[in-house]
């Protein structure tokens, strides 16, 4: 049977080869209209009297004195000054031009145009396929591992600081977290469950704790209210530890709640000194769902085992993590490169090292460092307190600013332990940028660094705090272009006030040299057509 949507004239192929028909046209219809403009000006020059009009506007601008120049360019310097300093303003807090992003929303689709989608190119999957890389909007947030109690570290920050550590879209995801983690796999939804649900959507962190008390009212082996008592209401880590040690003996078989009860426990102990307690209940928890390796409790364990000390261990955890069908992470990729760096750290000696040439030891730190700062180039200002540090959001993006606020909130400690480990880093990191191609065609060791983090990381870390953007854009052209404008008019301002007689003349030469192309035409056209021709189409 023949296929009927060929004959179709509204079929997609049609559509398409019309929408692109007119885009090639499009140019050319530009240039034929401007040409229509210069011929229709031409054949009305006589019966409009526009040389009379021309005249008249020619001695009216002769009649202007130098001040109404100076008020013309001075405004003109100001309107483009006002629109840099938004434009500027603009581009800082959104990473682009608000004239630019207009252009491209509205002005694309009715000239035809079509949205490129850059998104292309590949991830590493965890099975070391190769599968799509994601668009900005796909940008995979993942929840922070190691992230601080509410009650007891945020709201504290808040209270001395007045500024809100956490942005809402941050603490939006955490609550879906939480619907979803902790909404019973096997038993009913019972009445208590409802009101736990609508807890987590609360906005008000006072209406949170109110909804977790009537939870608990309705039921009073409610794990669930207590979790979010111990994380949002409890003040200090020990009331949240005792919290959560009641949850933990009414969350009866609910993995998820024990799961997520147990590792929060073992981030108390580790926050209140009992390091070993915390790492055997890290490794205890993992040896007991050794399936949820998604949740990254080894990040946890790799912390505390960093806090004793005990580096043969470390390696052991990064032995097993560190592989290349696993997904990577800032706290692998920099775990590793410390425990290399700590190894020639302490005697290394840049001068030495550019007489003698770098060991294989060091050159293996050395790679280990670029290796991590390839992965994630964010981390290094933060160890090395070039930018300052805030609290870590509750999700990070992987390779993003937001990743390695939250691994160098954690783990700046550990490399200052490693004596030298950070000279180290402040000789060899940025050598980093001369190996990764540029423009980012492709990576080195990891795929071609995304183009969405700056966009993820804005939602995600607080606005106060400088983000951090790798690739550094280059500035907009209307930013280039307003600033070159205004500097501009306002130098013609400058001018035209301290030499109103010489600028009159430059200027009279500047618009007699614009004009000469159009009498130029003009007299070609007198030349080329019959005079009796020109007189019967002005007739007409």
């Amino acid at each position: 049977m023949e296929d009927s949507t060929g004959s179709n004239p509204q079929s997609p192929g049609f559509t398409d080869k019309l929408k692109s028909w007119l885009s090639w046209s499009w140019t050319y219809v530009c240039f034929v209209w401007f040409g229509m403009v210069l011929i229709m000006i031409y054949v009305l020059w006589s019966p409009l009297k526009l040389q009379d009009s021309f005249t008249s506007a020619s001695l009216f601008l002769n009649t202007l004195t130098p001040k109404f120049y100076v008020a013309l360019t001075g405004t003109s310097s100001l309107i483009s000054g006002l629109i840099l300093i938004f434009e500027w303003w603009y581009f800082r807090k959104y990473g682009t031009s608000f004239i630019e992003q207009v252009s491209v929303s509205h002005l694309r689709p009715l000239l035809g145009g079509v949205e490129s989608n850059s998104g292309t190119g590949l991830f590493s999957s965890v099975n070391g396929e190769a599968e799509p890389r994601p668009s900005v909007s796909e940008c995979k947030v993942w929840r922070n591992p190691l992230n601080l109690f509410r009650g007891a570290e945020y709201n504290r920050y808040t209270w001395v600081t007045g500024k809100e550590p956490l942005t809402y879209y941050d603490m939006n995801l955490s609550a879906q977290d939480h619907q979803t983690f902790f909404t019973g796999e096997t038993q009913q939804f019972r009445p208590e469950d409802s009101v736990m649900q609508k807890a987590w959507r609360e906005r008000n962190p006072q209406a949170r704790i109110r909804a977790a008390y009537q939870a608990i009212e309705l039921n009073h082996e409610c794990a669930a209210a207590y979790v979010l008592l111990a994380e949002e209401e409890a003040t200090t880590i020990t009331e949240a530890e005792r919290l959560f040690k009641k949850a933990l003996t009414i969350a009866g078989k609910d993995i998820n709640l024990l799961v997520y009860i147990k590792r929060r426990l073992a981030m108390c102990a580790r926050k209140l000194g009992r390091i070993k307690e915390a790492v055997k209940m890290m490794r205890d928890l993992m040896k007991e769902f050794p399936l949820l390796g998604m949740l990254n409790i080894h990040e946890n364990l790799l912390e505390a085992l960093l806090e004793l000390q005990a580096y043969a261990d470390v390696q052991a955890v990064l032995a097993k993590y560190d592989d290349i069908s696993l997904p990577k992470s800032a706290t692998i990729c920099y775990t590793s490169a410390l425990l290399k760096a700590r190894a020639v750290s302490d005697k290394f000696s840049p001068e030495a090292a550019s007489r003698r040439g770098l060991s294989t030891a060091e050159m293996n730190a050395v790679e280990a460092i670029h290796r991590a700062v390839e992965f994630n180039p964010h981390v290094p200002k933060y160890l090395l307190e070039m930018k300052s540090l805030i609290l870590p959001p509750e999700h990070i993006l992987k390779r993003g600013d937001s990743e390695a606020v939250a691994y160098a909130f954690f783990h700046l400690q550990h490399w200052k332990r490693a004596e030298g480990a950070l000279n180290l880093l402040h000789c060899t990191w940025e050598g980093t940028f001369r190996i990764i191609p540029y423009p980012l065609e492709k990576g080195h060791l990891f795929y071609p660094y995304p183009g969405c983090t700056e966009t993820a990381d804005r939602e995600l870390l607080p606005s106060f705090h400088e983000l951090s953007v790798y690739p550094k854009k280059e500035l907009p052209f209307f930013i280039l272009f307003t600033a070159g404008l205004c500097s501009f008019t306002a130098m013609l301002a400058m001018l035209t006030h301290q030499f109103p007689e010489l600028m009159g003349v430059f200027a009279k030469a500047f618009f007699s040299t614009l004009f000469a192309p159009l009498g130029f035409f003009a007299d070609k056209m007198e030349s080329f057509m019959p005079s009796s021709f020109w007189h019967q189409l002005t007739r007409i």
